[in-house]
């Protein structure tokens, strides 16, 4: 293969994407996950010492941007090691998610 042939493979696999814009948005990913983990933890701990219980909602709501972003690669990628992450992240998220809205409903004022 010739140089003009790489290059045209090349904008073909990535759909004429700027690489460095691809990196660049990565890395804002997994900065706003560990924000979003901060802010998450940051509420929680003032929660309970608040008294106001725990709210894992808020844990299912975080937890839902790992899963989101493991299905993501794991479709396009295939690699086990990421459909195994989703799955468990997926597990954490139902769990998490089940627990709160129970909770709603049996501390509801309306049911």
């Amino acid at each position: 293969m010739n140089k003009d042939e790489i290059l045209e493979k090349s904008r073909a696999e990535n759909k004429n994407k700027d690489i460095y814009e691809q990196e660049v948005l990565k890395q804002a990913s997994r900065s706003a996950v560990v924000v979003q983990m901060a802010l998450a933890t940051l509420f929680f701990v003032t929660q309970i010492f608040t008294g106001g219980g725990v709210n894992w909602g808020l844990w299912a709501i975080v937890f839902s941007a790992n899963m989101t972003i493991n299905w993501v690669k794991y479709f396009k990628l295939r690699r086990k090691y990421e459909l195994v992450i989703a799955i468990f992240y997926t597990l954490l998220v139902s769990v998490m998610s089940g627990y709160h809205i129970y909770n709603q409903i049996v501390s509801s004022m309306i049911l």
